[in-house]
Order: C-alpha cells, then sequence, then structure tokens
C-alpha cells in the first residue's frame, strides 16, 4: 500500500494547496473499479455525500470508475473492518472519519480492527463543524435562548445523533458541560431518521455536522443557532458562531479522512468482519 500512496495525486483536487507526485499509468488497472468503503448508510448524512464528492473527483481524475460501497452498522465498525480486512492493492479504500477511528477504541472493547496498525492514512479530505439545529416551533431564535430554554426545561428538550460517542452526540455533552443545561440524548441508526424526527418535532434540536444540514436550514424546514467553531461556514454564511457570540469554548468539528488497507504481517493479521461483537473463538 505504501507504494500507492504518491500516486493519488487526485488529493491536490481536493485540498488546496497540496502537491503530490504525479499518477502512476499503472494503477488502476483499465476495467477495475476502485472501491470506496463508506461505514454510513447511503443516502443521508455528511460522510456519504462527502465520500461521493470524493469518489466523483477521484473518477474523474484518474480516468477510472470509483464505487461508493455503504456498510453501516456497529457505529462505523463493520464498515472501517472491511476496509481493513481488503488486499493492500489500492483497489478497495476507507473513507471515515474520528467517531469511527479515534473515537471507538474508547467505547468498544474488541474491536474489529486497529486504527493504528490496520489503516495508511492518504489524504484528511475536510474538517467540518458542528451546528446547533432546532424544531421551527421552538420559541428560540439565538443560542442564549436556547441556552434559557433548555435551563429553565431540564430534561424536556431531547437531541438527536447518530450514536453514542458520535460528533453529534459529544457534542451535545460538550453544550451542557459548558452551559450547565441538560438535554435528553436520543442516538439514531442513521441520520435521515434523525433529522425527519426533528422536523416532525419528535425530537427538539440536533449537534448536526453542516453538510448534513444545509439543506433543510436553507429550504426552511430547520432553524439554525449557531456553528459550533470560531469562523462563520461559507455553506451557511448568516449563521453566527459559538465565538462571536461569548461561547469560545463551545466548538467542535470532526475530520474526514481517505487510507488504504495495511500489509497484512503476522504482527498485523487480517482482522474479522463482526463489528466489535462478541463472537466465538
Amino acid at each position: 500500500m505504501r507504494r500507492l500512496l504518491s500516486k493519488f495525486a487526485v488529493a491536490a483536487t481536493l485540498i488546496p494547496g497540496l502537491s503530490l507526485p504525479s499518477l502512476a499509468a499503472d494503477w488502476p488497472a483499465p476495467g477495475k473499479p476502485v472501491q470506496i468503503v463508506v461505514p454510513a448508510p447511503g443516502g443521508t448524512g455528511t460522510a456519504d455525500t462527502i465520500a461521493r464528492i470524493v469518489a466523483e473527483q477521484l473518477g474523474k481524475r484518474l480516468g477510472s470508475t470509483v464505487i461508493v460501497d455503504n456498510r453501516g452498522g456497529a457505529n462505523g465498525n463493520i464498515g472501517a473492518a472491511a476496509a481493513a480486512s481488503a488486499e493492500p492493492d489500492g483497489y478497495k479504500l476507507l473513507f471515515s472519519w474520528a467517531g469511527t477511528l479515534a473515537v471507538n477504541p474508547s467505547l468498544y472493547r474488541n474491536l474489529p480492527f486497529d486504527p493504528q496498525k490496520s489503516f495508511v492514512p492518504i489524504v484528511l479530505v475536510a474538517d467540518v463543524p458542528n451546528i446547533l439545529v432546532v424544531n421551527n416551533d421552538l420559541p428560540v431564535r439565538s443560542l442564549a435562548d436556547f441556552i434559557g430554554y433548555a435551563k429553565g426545561n431540564p430534561t424536556r428538550v431531547n437531541f438527536g445523533s447518530t450514536g453514542n460517542g458520535s460528533s453529534m452526540h459529544l457534542a451535545g455533552e460538550l453544550f451542557m458541560r459548558e452551559t450547565s443545561t441538560q438535554l435528553v440524548h436520543v442516538p439514531y441508526n442513521a441520520p435521515g431518521q434523525a433529522t425527519t424526527n426533528l422536523i416532525a418535532n419528535d425530537i427538539q434540536a440536533m449537534f448536526q455536522l453542516v453538510p448534513g444540514i444545509v439543506g433543510q436550514v436553507k429550504g426552511g424546514k430547520l432553524r439554525a443557532v449557531a456553528i459550533m467553531s470560531a469562523s462563520r461556514s461559507a455553506a451557511l454564511p448568516d449563521v453566527p458562531t459559538t465565538t462571536e457570540l461569548g461561547h469560545p469554548k463551545l466548538q467542535s468539528s470532526t475530520w474526514f479522512c481517505l487510507a488504504g488497507a495495511q500489509e497484512h504481517t503476522a504482527g498485523n493479521p487480517r482482522p474479522c468482519q463482526c463489528g466489535g461483537q462478541r463472537h466465538p473463538a
């Protein structure tokens, strides 16, 4: 896999200022598609959205077919395990994020992969901030309003996430700690269902990632309260940041990266694909 890293000159089209050597002629082979495993459901959510942009740009640059393979479940562990068990030949890559590769090792006792040994990092694709969005019926228009409402209605505001340990969950926990409020965490298996329930007022808030919710905000289906960052988002330039609103510690984001399977050796065996669940030896 390491010999393939220099061939990912396509990364220069994804991250401005990054310069990599030119692509070699022998990869990818004509007619052999490159597969990007995304450990999240397809059709909705930030990960799937960004991964498909990456796949499209890779395909154009390489002149080859690049396929997105969605393998959701177990908080990303199933998809990551599938990518880790692949041959390290550059034809099955992993598009993943901080939750699966950095947070899950602290949540799961028997991970089916080792984030540090199973993968070779290729490129950091994006660092995306969280954004606090609320149901339109919630009587808040600003961050101060939301904090005041949450304090006046402890445990009556439900916020959704894509699961325990996800960026959305951790952003909500950070919010509660920094504002001395009590919200109720409601984990979902997929961001699409959480968004649907937020619009329906089954839950009242989400600390979503900007690309995963910008369409609903611009369409008036949800109200954006604040970007959890030091700088505003180009996608929603009118939404203030938590920093400019007087809460500089309320910053939350997640990174997304592209990686390949590491060489399998005696000290780095091929992992199983059980998603970190217990199974007989």
